[in-house]
């Protein structure tokens, strides 16, 4: 079930972009009610879009709703006597709602309010609910951290795109120009030695506003291409492509026996297996290992990328997808950043992280349809 697949993300702290906190919650709210004795479950979130906190109210079936009057007693948060600690969960004693029993735990304290979940049952909870409480406030507490990094990834690609459209109507001018004087060198001079010279000029010039067009194609909302693909297919033509570098460095590239039919645009999804599969070629030692696998489910396809390498600096981690962020010698900074665009573009989701046995993985998760 689709569903099921978005716990496991959860739990591994790492989640689609199609879900809003706000969907993240309210999938949360129900789980807890559906697979345990709880009466009513509120999330109180902060928003960063709006800059506003907001609530998740969820009910179990066939239960009547809360009365308008005790539900703004809720809402006043006038029973919190004390405020406990982050992830700790607290037994509340709620004087307008004696017939009760609740409990809170706290997510995070953000400039002076509180993230929460609150449980109302009618019975005491059990230490192994307790513990579920705590770990899906843990959860949601990630979750909320990366779709605020998300947020502001958002930010700095909007400032690339200004940047590179920019950059690239001042590079289209030179390079019109460039060209301009090449084919004009190139068709004045068919007796002697220049005209292959400016031959090479006009087609390199050629090559570079292709790679500007598909650069600046890449920070532009255009619409995506959608069309079913075979995703070995579309991986092992990247790796047909890159097959001069993997060649020089005597790389092993796994890939599984199966695959899948996915739905996307070919042209930029092959961008973003190029770009990580350069990647990979550049830090992985010679004679190493590059192993792709991916995992299929109801409505999402998880796709990893894994190498033999160094690994990623901590400190880097949280950087790599920054424009202009780069730990190649030569690198533009740029690869990343593009694709994590691509991927977001898809409604998918990018991130990266070292494994126990040293090197790197990619993980990406991208709808089926």
């Amino acid at each position: 079930m689709g569903a099921s697949f978005s716990l496991k993300k959860q739990e591994n702290f790492n989640c689609s972009s199609r879900f809003s906190i706000q969907n993240y919650c309210e999938l949360y709210a129900k789980q807890l009610i559906y697979h345990y004795p709880i009466y009513c479950v509120r999330i109180i979130y902060y928003q960063p879009a709006s800059n506003k906190y907001q609530e998740v109210l969820q009910y179990a079936e066939n239960q009547l709703a809360i009365s308008p009057q005790d539900l703004a007693y809720l809402r006043s948060e006038s029973w919190l006597k004390h405020f406990p600690h982050v992830f700790e969960v607290h037994e509340l004693n709620l004087v307008k709602l004696p017939q009760y029993f609740s409990y809170i735990c706290i997510i995070s304290y953000n400039n002076h309010q509180m993230e929460y979940i609150q449980v109302i049952t009618d019975e005491p909870l059990s230490l192994k609910l307790q513990n579920k409480l705590q770990e899906s406030a843990i959860i949601l507490s990630e979750y909320t951290k990366l779709n605020l990094e998300n947020l502001h990834q958002g930010d700095k690609i909007q400032l690339l795109e200004q940047i590179l459209h920019k950059a690239g109507h001042q590079l289209r001018n030179s390079l019109a120009l460039i060209g301009l004087y090449a084919h004009n060198l190139y068709l004045r001079s068919p007796d002697n030695g220049f005209q292959k010279e400016a031959k090479v000029i006009h087609d390199s010039v050629q090559d570079l506003n292709s790679n500007l067009t598909e650069i600046l194609s890449c920070t532009q909302g255009v619409k995506l291409s959608i069309v079913s693909q075979d995703l070995k297919k579309i991986v092992a033509e990247s790796i047909e492509y890159l097959q001069p570098l993997i060649d020089q460095k005597h790389l092993k590239i796994n890939l599984p026996d199966t695959s899948t039919i996915i739905s996307l645009d070919i042209l930029q999804i092959k961008q973003v297996f190029d770009n990580l599969i350069i990647n990979a070629i550049h830090f992985s030692p010679d004679f190493g290992t590059i192993t792709f696998s991916w995992q299929i489910f109801q409505e999402e396809v998880l796709i990893k990328i894994s190498d033999q390498g160094t690994g990623i600096l901590p400190e880097d981690i949280s950087k790599i997808f920054n424009p202009f962020y780069s730990r190649r010698s030569g690198g533009t900074g740029l690869g990343l950043t593009i694709a994590k665009k691509i991927v977001l573009d898809h409604h998918g989701n990018i991130w990266a992280q070292n494994l126990p046995q040293g090197g790197a993985i990619f993980s990406i998760i991208l709808p089926r349809k």
